[in-house]
């Protein structure tokens, strides 16, 4: 019998945890917890929360490249349309709403402060 894993937390590197956590937090996400190294003045790691879900930062020298990364972050909302409004309002910088076969409730995307695709879906609830 093979043992459930329980949950799965993408650990993104960043050139900036705070810029990331200033990202993150204008989406939804709360600042869980942060280590800030004993003579540092600000974190090198953070763990970020949503409603259902969490995401880590952490920096490094050589974060990956911005053009070839093979990741998209996909993030749920119940409301596309309201959330879509909500950023544009926030200051992020967003794509349209588009409506593809997988998503047909819509979804639009944007980039963090690293580069990494972010789309935002509807959960189909």
């Amino acid at each position: 019998m093979s043992i459930p894993v329980r949950g799965l937390i993408p650990l993104l590197t960043v050139k900036s945890v705070p810029a990331s956590i200033a990202f993150y937090e204008r989406l939804g996400f709360a600042t869980h917890r942060t280590h800030t190294p004993e003579g540092d003045d600000a974190p090198v790691w953070a763990w970020l929360t949503g409603d259902d879900c969490s995401l880590m930062v952490g920096e490094s020298d050589e974060p990956p490249p911005e053009k070839k990364q093979g990741l998209i972050i996909y993030m749920y909302v119940d409301d596309v349309a309201a959330k879509h409004a909500e950023l544009k309002a926030a200051g992020v910088d967003v794509s349209e709403i588009s409506y593809p076969f997988w998503s047909k409730r819509g979804e639009f995307g944007m980039k963090d402060s690293d580069g990494y695709a972010i789309m935002i879906s509807h959960t189909g609830r």
